[in-house]
């Protein structure tokens, strides 16, 4: 990858001509076209693409720079089709980012280390397209695990009466770090609706079980005992809904009457882990798109 690289996501009223209209314009600028995906929503009425491109040289002249594409999408935008006259469907929503531009990330973990190592292990081996900034935590627990990646680690316990000064703190390390995404890996806490605002689109978060079904504590025993034959784990995106926001990836494997709860939970670890690092590289690579209360993900 190098500055040259750029990926554009753009969602809109769903028309004719809008993926010729991106890729003319991208062609009168010199740029290659290396990856394209579309999809219209036929229950919602709206469009959605992702197209990945290199800007090259131009005849007589350098290629064209950041600035310069920003000013031409805003133009291309403004073009496209306009939204519903009663206001229900938005109008043209569209992000441009360099691909060398990593997503900073900070992890959020509780007691639970095995999608926080995961994501250690995965970062350091350079398959996770994010740069893990730093891990937060309301124990203290995990500090080796960070310390033995060089991660910086932070403590901040949590309690009914200190919430609000907890994540004021969480915030400050959000901007002190220059984060683009927050990652709650086992994080057992429940965000205020403040901070879901605040961060809305930026926390992705991993549930441990298939939602929505056994919510609540102690999920694998609840499931073990209903006899399911399925398991399994989601990564959403975090709204003040508890647990109710956009889903990005589901991980499911079968089980049988032979499982006892420990093996649940055992399983179930691994399918959190894998489900949380398809998420959180589909999200940096800006993969994802909110549609409503759902995603839509080019993989």
């Amino acid at each position: 990858m190098n500055d040259r690289e750029f990926v554009l996501t753009l969602s809109c009223p769903d028309g004719r001509g809008i993926v010729a209209a991106v890729a003319n314009l991208l062609a009168e600028h010199g740029c290659n076209i290396t990856e394209s995906q579309q999809y219209g929503d036929h229950y919602t009425g709206r469009f959605f693409l992702r197209t990945q491109f290199i800007a090259e040289a131009r005849p007589g002249a350098g290629p064209i720079g950041e600035d310069g594409l920003r000013a031409a999408f805003a133009g291309l935008a403004a073009a496209l089709p306009a939204p519903a006259e009663d206001g229900a469907d938005p109008a043209t929503e569209w992000r441009l980012w360099r691909r060398d531009r990593r997503p900073r990330t900070l992890v959020m973990v509780s007691k639970f280390g095995h999608c926080l190592n995961d994501l250690l292990y995965r970062w350091r081996s350079g398959l996770l397209d994010a740069d893990i900034a730093a891990v937060v935590s309301n124990h203290p627990d995990l500090e080796f695990l960070a310390g033995s990646y060089g991660i910086d680690f932070h403590h901040l316990p949590v309690a009914p009466e200190s919430k609000r000064d907890q994540e004021r703190r969480l915030l400050e390390l959000v901007d002190s770090y220059d984060v683009d995404l927050v990652v709650l890996a086992r994080y057992m806490q429940v965000l205020s609706e403040d901070l879901c605002a605040k961060m809305s689109g930026r926390i992705i978060n991993i549930h441990h079980s298939f939602l929505p079904s056994f919510k609540g504590a102690r999920p694998y025993h609840q499931a073990h005992a209903r006899g399911v034959k399925l398991v399994g784990a989601t990564a959403h995106y975090v709204t003040a809904d508890l647990d109710e926001g956009p889903i990005i990836e589901q991980e499911v494997t079968r089980v049988d009457h032979t499982h006892s709860p420990e093996q649940l939970t055992a399983i179930g670890r691994d399918l959190e882990s894998v489900a949380l690092a398809r998420a959180v590289n589909w999200h940096a690579q800006r993969r994802v798109l909110l549609n409503g209360s759902k995603t839509v993900v080019f993989r």
